[in-house]
C-alpha cells in the first residue's frame, strides 16, 4: 500500500512540474512568436508602402489594388526632369533648356528587392491577401491621394490568434490591423511607429 501511495505523489509530482512548465512555456512561446510574425508583416507592409510611393510619383496618386500596383510598376516609367540653367536666379540671361528623361520603374523596384507578384500576400496568412483601399479625399481645401493597406492580426497569429494571448500582452488584440496609411488623412504612417 504504502508503494502505491508514494507512486500516486510521483505521478501527482511530476504533473504538477509539467504544469509549471508549461505555464511558463506559453507565454515566452508567445512572445518570440508575435514578434516574429509582425516583423514579417511590417517588413512586408514597408515594401508596399515604398512601391505605393512610386506608383504616387508615376500617376500622381495611389493604386486601388495590387494588380494595378503591380500594372503600372511593370510596365510605365520615371520622368526625370534635368534644368539647365537656373529659373531661379533673376541675373540669368541665358536659355532654360528642361530635358526629360524616362526610367523603367521595374528597375527602381528590383534594385529595392520587391517582388510584385508576392506583395499582396501576407506572411504567415495561408494565402490572405493585404486590404488596400486608395481614394482622394478633400484635405484642407486641396484634394490629395491617400491609401491604406492593413490586415486584422489574427490573419497571420495562426494558433495564437486567440484573444486569451491577451494576458500575456495587455495590448495584444488579435482583432486590431496593422496598417499603414489613413484614408481620412495624407499620411503614410504605419501604426507600428507611434
Amino acid at each position: 500500500m504504502r508503494i502505491l501511495i508514494n507512486v500516486v505523489l510521483a505521478v501527482i509530482v511530476l504533473g504538477l512540474i509539467w504544469v509549471l512548465i508549461s505555464s511558463i512555456r506559453e507565454p515566452i512561446a508567445f512572445k518570440a512568436e508575435k514578434e516574429k510574425r509582425e516583423r514579417a508583416v511590417i517588413d512586408k507592409l514597408m515594401k508596399i508602402r515604398a512601391a505605393q510611393e512610386a506608383f504616387r510619383n508615376i500617376k500622381g496618386g495611389f493604386a486601388p489594388s495590387f494588380d494595378s500596383l503591380s500594372y503600372v510598376l511593370k510596365t510605365d516609367s520615371f520622368s526625370i526632369v534635368s534644368v539647365i540653367g537656373d529659373p531661379d536666379d533673376p541675373d540669368f540671361t541665358g536659355e532654360i533648356i528642361y530635358d526629360t528623361t524616362y526610367m523603367p520603374a521595374i528597375d527602381s523596384i528590383r534594385s529595392m528587392g520587391i517582388n510584385l507578384d508576392s506583395l499582396r500576400y501576407v506572411p504567415y496568412g495561408r494565402g490572405a491577401e493585404f486590404e488596400i483601399q486608395a481614394d482622394t479625399i478633400t484635405y484642407q481645401s486641396t484634394n490629395v491621394p491617400v491609401v491604406e493597406v492593413g490586415i486584422r492580426r489574427k490573419a497571420f497569429m495562426g494558433p495564437y490568434a486567440d484573444p486569451r494571448f491577451a494576458r500575456y500582452d495587455n495590448s495584444y488584440d488579435p482583432n486590431s490591423v496593422l496598417k499603414f496609411g489613413n484614408m481620412n488623412a495624407p499620411n503614410l504612417s504605419g501604426n507600428w511607429e507611434r
